[in-house]
């Protein structure tokens, strides 16, 4: 059983400080890098990743990681391929809690993660054996995950967890608050909003042209300009950026 942890006032007003909305270093997707930066001095570890995935689709909108050297692109096939099977990976999408965080202790041994597919073939060789994750909802299907990880040596503490709960909800909305920020700079036009609300409603592109009274072309091409003002590249994902407040959970 878990005893009682400690938070003091300072551990407090620090956290606090470090999710202001006065940062300057807004990132084209994610959160300022100096708010991950100020993150992983509260809770050390060897890197920490705020990704962006809708593994129905096996698909990662964003990735930031800090360091920025990561590179496990050469084991994304595997990772999609376990990713069902790895309990500490699929629990918020297969539950829906998005509310607890999580480290892989919480779901099975030191043992017992080693047999598994996804250690051998992705943990193992990128060097991971322990993470502490909190789940934000980010839109349909699509849920933005904050990882800290870290190597062979202690797992991470109940304090760790206790100071990234504690924050969980002002991380979720500094993210929607970089949301909007980019939004307000890549600001959409009246006639672009209308449309794009309309492929949010769930309307093809030959609905919104008999709509609008616009050929299906004309369509594609607004598209193609509300996908280079917001600088993405599909229409879930602009869905997201542009309206957060709705695909929000």
């Amino acid at each position: 059983m878990t005893g009682p942890v400690t938070v003091s006032e300072r551990d407090l007003r620090t956290l606090l400080g470090i999710v202001r909305d006065d940062r300057g270093d807004l990132p084209p997707d994610g959160v300022p890098v100096s708010l991950l930066a100020e993150l992983t001095d509260q809770i050390p570890c060897d890197n920490v990743s705020l990704v962006s995935q809708d593994p129905y689709r096996q698909e990662i909108w964003f990735a930031q990681d800090l360091p920025d050297d990561c590179d496990d692109g050469d084991y994304m096939p595997a990772f999609w391929e376990h990713f069902w099977d790895c309990d500490p990976c699929a629990y918020g999408h297969r539950s829906g809690d998005l509310r607890s965080v999580t480290k892989v202790s919480d779901f099975c041994s030191a043992r017992q993660l080693h047999s598994t597919a996804m250690y051998c073939d992705v943990a193992r060789p990128l060097g991971i054996e322990h993470h502490l994750k909190a789940w934000l909802p980010a839109g349909p299907g699509q849920i933005v995950t904050l990882t800290f990880f870290r190597g062979p040596g202690p797992d991470f503490s109940e304090r760790d967890r206790a100071l990234l709960a504690l924050m969980r909800p002002h991380l979720h909305q500094a993210y929607l608050d970089a949301q909007r920020r980019r939004r307000d700079t890549g600001r959409l036009t009246p006639r672009q909003r209308e449309l794009l609300g309309l492929v949010a409603a769930g309307h093809t592109n030959a609905q919104i042209g008999r709509r609008l009274g616009l050929s299906e072309g004309t369509v594609r091409k607004h598209l193609e300009n509300i996908y280079s003002r917001l600088q993405v590249s599909s229409r879930t994902a602009a869905v997201t950026r542009a309206f957060p407040e709705l695909t929000a959970r």
